[in-house]
């Protein structure tokens, strides 16, 4: 089976459908979104109604937590919350239905897939969870586990030496023996220094995760932040 993973899409309708093009040449059977389909770009409903149509199995992100649930949005920074009040002006009823219902987590075909930690946790990053956290993870949970949430591209293993943490590029990464954990990036907002859409591609045949990165209209996208009334930040962090 191969399985076609993306986080953190952001509301961004152009990395979304650079994306699905790039996947149209490729056989893949199941897609899942790792949460924050919306947050921060100018197309939330979009985004959602696009995920929906391509059969996506989805789990929920901080940003749909923090639309779905204004109870949650005091976790939220000063910057972020404009984005998740603005989205949720944005969002049908039947967009807003939908979020609201996302489980925290998603278990297929052994794996883990979760947006910020295991094994259900929408606000923790990876950069926060010390050593001995992450050991008791591989311990006592799946193999092999995705997660986005960091917008950073990062496999981290458990060897016999301890905890291995290594940044990722656009390569195809043999899936470790021991448990491990792939931190897939972002589709529409890459904080790992490279500005193309990311997502990943794992074989579970061969046992492998590859990592694709997808130029994108980002001009198109900055002028819609602008337009729709985001904060300009949004926008200019996406170069």
């Amino acid at each position: 089976m191969r399985i076609a993973i993306l986080s953190d899409i952001h509301g961004n309708m152009e990395a979304l459908t650079a994306c699905w093009q790039d996947l149209a040449d490729i056989a893949v059977d199941t897609i899942v979104c790792l949460g924050d389909m919306i947050g921060y770009g100018p197309d939330p409903d979009d985004v959602i109604c696009s995920v929906r149509e391509h059969n996506a199995l989805c789990c929920l992100g901080n940003h749909e937590w923090g639309v779905a649930f204004p109870e949650a949005r005091h976790w939220f920074n000063h910057t972020a919350l404009k984005g998740v009040q603005k989205t949720a002006s944005l969002l049908s009823p039947e967009s807003l239905a939908f979020i609201a219902a996302l489980p925290r987590s998603l278990v297929l075909e052994g794996a883990r897939f979760v947006h910020g930690f295991p094994p259900d946790s929408v606000t923790t990053y990876l950069f926060q969870v010390e050593e001995a956290q992450l050991a008791l993870w591989f311990a006592q949970g799946e193999a092999l586990t995705f997660v986005g949430h960091t917008h950073e591209l990062v496999l981290v293993q458990y060897t016999d030496t301890g905890i291995e943490q290594c940044e990722l590029g656009q390569e195809l990464v043999p899936v470790p023996t021991a448990p491990c954990l792939f931190n897939v990036g972002s589709v529409g907002q890459p904080r790992d220094g490279n500005n193309r859409a990311k997502y990943a591609l794992w074989d579970t045949q061969a046992s492998t995760v590859e990592i694709r990165f997808v130029a994108y209209d980002i001009a198109c996208t900055v002028r819609k932040i602008e337009a729709r009334g985001f904060p300009e930040y949004y926008g200019s962090r996406l170069w």
